[in-house]
């Protein structure tokens, strides 16, 4: 069977593993303890989020670990702009139609519950959202602008230091959200801009159910999750040690690896892509040909089903997906495809390849399995 379905979720690394364990077993104490199994477990939290801050160049006691990348964008959107509402009666969130639904919803919560008005920034055919449209979107009373740095059904990749100065230039924060950009695009502050960002350990070979919002400390946040003040005040609950460790080891390997695996899985992307496209007439890549993740391929296959292709694939020993494995088993087309201009009935065809830092096989019986699934639900199996 091969896999290709890592933007949902990857496997954990054995290194990760190994460096987790001790964790769960002998050093397994409460980090808030005072005793020396939790100190050994305090000293491992606190070396976690040096390593997860310095990849994302922050100060340690800017790292908040969360149990994954919808807490972390829920905590970044509510938690920031609730908090510019109490400090300076902010009322107005900012963010694109293409994004995850944790940020999407989290904007519909503000405006439910807390009266915000929500802008919707558009976005081009290939899924781009220009520094000037968001510039032209911001108001005085704008507390927080989120963007997806890239995106997770069709990879397009946003000019997010572009996006960060016009930002920057009007004191508001941005957020980005960066659960599958993480170990494919750099995640530094100097470099992007950003006020707060937000990672995903499953989606770099860390375990599910780990995740982390980094948060620049000048910037307030009201907690979702009250208790006993962990995580300086901003997420309360007894700390999960072995997967912060786990986190920090994935991010160490992916950032370490990062630069020469984009090259390499770029390279073997473009030629599925150009064999696809040749071998399937009617296939259309969705998102930005040149400005995307190196291990997206995202298509449409207009006149059949996605998921129909879907099982045709798997029969052939291809494993890959429709778009969001958040949205799966919807029979609404994808949000993504529909808010670039895509037709609804031409979004519900959509088949979404993600590759994996190990790939380094050429893709051509890959490309010749999806055309043989195209032309089987064409011709009706």
């Amino acid at each position: 069977m091969l896999y290709f379905d890592n933007a949902a979720t990857t496997p954990v690394r054995p290194e990760v593993l190994d460096a987790m364990m001790p964790y769960l077993t002998r050093w397994f104490g409460n980090a808030s303890s005072h005793h020396t199994v939790g100190e050994a477990a305090a000293e491992a939290l606190a070396d976690a989020r040096r390593r997860v801050a310095r990849v994302l160049g922050l100060r340690a006691g800017d790292v908040v670990f969360t149990s994954g990348g919808t807490e972390a964008d829920n905590l970044a959107v509510k938690g920031i702009a609730i908090a510019a509402q109490q400090q300076r009666d902010a009322r107005h969130f900012v963010t694109t139609p293409i994004e995850h639904e944790a940020i999407l919803e989290s904007g519909d919560y503000l405006a439910r519950v807390h009266g915000f008005d929500v802008t919707h920034v558009p976005v081009d055919g290939f899924g781009r959202v220009s520094a000037d449209a968001v510039a032209d979107a911001l108001r005085d009373d704008t507390a927080l602008v989120s963007i997806g740095y890239a995106n997770n059904e069709v990879g397009t990749v946003q000019d997010a230091a572009a996006i960060a100065v016009v930002t920057r230039a009007r004191g508001i924060p941005l957020h980005l959200d960066a659960v599958q950009a993480a170990g494919w695009l750099p995640l530094s502050a100097a470099e992007l801009g950003f006020d707060a960002i937000s990672i995903a350990g499953h989606k770099i070979g860390a375990p599910k159910g780990t995740g982390v919002l980094g948060v620049r400390g000048r910037i307030p946040v009201e907690p979702l999750l009250h208790g006993g003040g962990q995580e300086r005040g901003r997420r309360s609950g007894t700390e999960d040690v072995a997967g912060a460790v786990a986190l920090a080891t994935a991010l160490d390997l992916a950032e370490s690896e990062r630069v020469e695996a984009a090259a390499r899985v770029s390279s073997r992307r473009d030629a599925f892509v150009a064999r696809v496209l040749a071998a399937v007439p009617s296939a259309a890549l969705t998102g930005d040909p040149v400005h995307r993740l190196p291990g997206t391929a995202s298509f449409t296959f207009a006149g059949t089903s996605g998921e129909a292709v879907l099982l045709e694939l798997e029969r052939r020993g291809v494993v890959s997906s429709s778009g969001s494995a958040c949205a799966a088993g919807s029979d609404e087309p994808s949000h993504v495809l529909v808010a670039m201009g895509i037709p609804p009935e031409v979004a519900q065809t959509a088949v979404r390849f993600t590759f994996s830092h190990e790939l380094r096989q050429p893709l051509d019986a890959v490309a010749d399995a999806v055309s043989a699934s195209v032309a089987a639900v064409r011709s009706g199996g």
